[in-house]
């Protein structure tokens, strides 16, 4: 009798995350929450005097592997306030076993303001990911995001020689796009050392303000990172939304000047200074 052989199949992680933000008794309140597989959050903060929610996003696996899928809805209802970010970098791990994908999509509402600001991402050597972010605007919403792509381990001496990186990103405002950017890096390719592209250069950030601003809010940012920002940081101030970017050695330089930036930005356009999530300083 001929033996059957049994191939083992690569294992597939999907982990999903939906939030639901309202104003209730004075302050954005997370009113609901679905989770599915390794993605969850901890009970939320109030540090600010308007109410606004801090939430903390845990992937407790810390890298997505071949083949895995994240999923993330945030959803804010008229009003709300939020700041999410994440207590570490998102890894994505060489893939042999298909393309691991990280999709975010946020609904902001009416006047409600979102600011989502994850810690960085590493892309190994050999990694197939794919990072997509699409948001949705409603009248008067405000969303600020940022993201900071670390691209191979620059202190074990890794490169990203091989694998692929895509990244998309889309906000539309009652329902016409006003912001639209993607990449897309194979590992090895020349623009990693092309002057006119990542110059040699293992970390870029993108910052996104889109919402009502100030006339000179570019040169509140400018102002706001000083000398420190030279040959690493540029800020244009666009129909509507205030970009940032930032191209250098480093993810916490990048990160600090991000967060000079982002303290401008919500000082002239919102009226109140940054409060930076407790878990930054851990």
């Amino acid at each position: 009798m001929a033996r059957a052989h049994y191939a083992a199949q690569p294992s597939r992680w999907l982990a999903e995350l939906e939030l639901w933000f309202a104003v209730n008794a004075g302050k954005t309140r997370l009113m609901r929450r679905r989770h599915l597989g390794p993605l969850v959050v901890q009970k939320p903060f109030h540090p600010e005097k308007d109410g606004t929610c801090h939430v903390y996003l845990l992937h407790p696996p810390g890298g997505v592997a071949g083949g895995d899928q994240l999923d993330l809805r945030f959803h804010l209802a008229a009003d709300a306030r939020a700041v999410l970010t994440t207590p570490g970098a998102t890894k994505f791990y060489r893939s042999e076993h298909g393309r691991s994908t990280q999709a975010t999509m946020i609904d902001v509402g009416a006047h409600a303001i979102c600011e989502y600001l994850p810690q960085e991402t590493i892309v190994f050597d050999g990694a197939d990911a794919s990072i997509d972010t699409r948001v949705t605007l409603e009248a008067g919403a405000t969303y600020v995001g940022w993201d900071f792509i670390c691209l191979g381990r620059p202190a074990a001496g890794e490169r990203f020689e091989t694998g692929t990186l895509r990244q998309r990103i889309e906000i539309v405002r009652d329902g016409r796009p006003i912001w639209f950017e993607r990449v897309r890096l194979p590992g090895g390719s020349a623009l990693q050392g092309a002057p006119y592209a990542l110059a040699d250069q293992p970390t870029w950030g993108t910052m996104i303000y889109a919402g009502p601003m100030a006339e000179d809010a570019a040169e509140r940012v400018r102002e706001a990172v000083g000398g420190q920002a030279d040959g690493v940081f540029a800020v244009s101030q666009l129909e509507h939304a205030v970009v940032c970017r930032y191209l250098g050695p480093r993810v916490s330089e990048g990160k600090a000047l991000f967060v000079r930036a982002w303290d401008a930005l919500r000082t002239s356009c919102q009226g109140k200074a940054a409060n930076a999530p407790r878990i930054w300083a851990t």
